[in-house]
């Protein structure tokens, strides 16, 4: 899924690449790509903190501090382009972030924060459902990431799947109830628990 290659020579109509050789080349590209640093022991001991906080800007200090780990790349080329991604996801070149995003999980394809980064972009662009795609994916690399799990609630939602929706929302809530998403399951919001004023899109 790499965007900067050059064009394969013309070949005949009846010679076509195989699917596999683009398989081969993305499992080479990711052989470059060491394991992912392991914090869970750090982030376990954030999220016991960010249940216990006092106060919103206690929880976001210690917010903050999550994704210090989480935005810790594989190594220093994964880094760079991680970082060049969300630097042109904040300036609004969505196209140019997805490509990075694209390119750090061609050679990072364990490392759930590519995932989690690229969902981001599609869900800014609207695209709900390739968001939920790497959402999943995301969770499954790093099954308590509370950032991946509020995105997956709030990428559900967007697909009017609001059962489904409030299970994910609640699932994150009980690890970070600080969560700035967490006004959705008050009573009356959209994703209240049934029987609290629930509202439909």
């Amino acid at each position: 899924m790499f965007r900067f290659v050059s064009r394969p020579p013309r070949r005949p109509a009846s010679c076509v690449l195989p699917a596999a050789a683009l398989l081969l080349a993305a499992q080479a590209a990711a052989a470059g790509c060491p394991s992912a640093p392991d914090h869970s022991t750090p982030l376990e001991g954030l999220l016991s903190e960010v249940q216990q906080a006092g106060s919103e800007a206690q929880a976001r200090e210690i917010a903050n501090r999550m994704w210090e780990f989480w935005a810790d790349a594989p190594d220093e080329r994964a880094q760079e382009i991680l970082n060049r991604g969300m630097t042109r996801r904040s300036s609004f070149d969505f196209l140019g972030a997805l490509e990075d995003f694209d390119q750090l999980i061609a050679y990072c394809p364990d490392y759930a924060e590519g995932y989690n980064q690229r969902a981001f972009v599609h869900y800014l662009r609207r695209d709900f459902a390739a968001a939920l795609r790497d959402l999943d994916r995301a969770l499954e690399l790093s099954p308590r990431h509370v950032a991946a799990m509020s995105g997956r609630a709030l990428s559900l939602y967007g697909l009017s799947r609001l059962e489904e929706a409030r299970v994910a929302l609640a699932e994150a809530l009980a690890l970070n109830p600080w969560l700035p998403e967490r006004y959705l399951a008050d009573p009356g919001g959209p994703l209240a628990p049934p029987g609290a004023g629930d509202m439909e899109l």
